[in-house]
């Protein structure tokens, strides 16, 4: 059932409804609406406009490029002593022959039970020993610790890479699993000069 109210128009509106509608639309201010109320027929002439020179501005005049003062290059001068190059990785064909035991391993070192700086102290007199004697491959054993993260183990290459240990070593990589695995590695030493 509809229930009967006020009549509506084709837009839907009642005739209350258009009432407020008319009233809204008539105080909406467009662009056109503000322009027809700036011209109104009927007005006055505007007064008119008075426009007074400017004075031009004075040209820009381009300044000299700032001359700065050059440092006269510097003296080449031979470096004293040159830093000997950090050991590389050695070569697999190197650590096949290591591993299968083609060419001999010399020595050995166990560092098991060394605190890091003991730990240091006997590799470097270690290597430096084997060197003097002419050795040319080494066993180091460091241990993989707790977890994988033995504090000599994660130091070695820190030291290899040492000042004192670059004259004395050529390369080092990981041991094969017979020979300690990832708790050892495999030492190369320079010739003696």
């Amino acid at each position: 059932m509809r229930r009967k109210g006020p009549s509506r128009d084709e837009n839907g509106l009642t005739p209350e409804d258009r009432r407020i509608w008319t009233r809204v639309a008539g105080s909406v201010v467009t662009p056109r609406t503000r322009k027809a109320a700036r011209v109104t027929p009927g007005a006055e002439t505007p007064p008119e406009i008075v426009v007074t020179p400017v004075e031009r501005p004075r040209p820009l005049i381009k300044a000299s490029p700032k001359r700065t003062a050059v440092a006269p290059p510097a003296e080449k001068r031979p470096s004293p002593n040159k830093p000997k190059p950090a050991p590389e990785d050695l070569e697999p064909r190197r650590k096949q022959r290591l591993s299968r035991e083609r060419d001999p391993i010399e020595a050995r070192i166990d560092l098991h039970g060394f605190g890091r700086f003991e730990a240091e102290d006997q590799l470097r007199g270690f290597l430096t020993s084997c060197q003097a004697r002419g050795m040319r491959a080494v066993l180091v054993i460091t241990g993989q610790g707790r977890m994988g993260g033995g504090v000599i183990r994660s130091a070695f290459a820190e030291w290899m890479h040492s000042p004192a240990l670059r004259g004395v070593v050529s390369g080092f990589t990981i041991a094969h699993q017979k020979h300690g695995g990832n708790g050892a590695f495999y030492v190369t030493l320079k010739r003696r000069t």
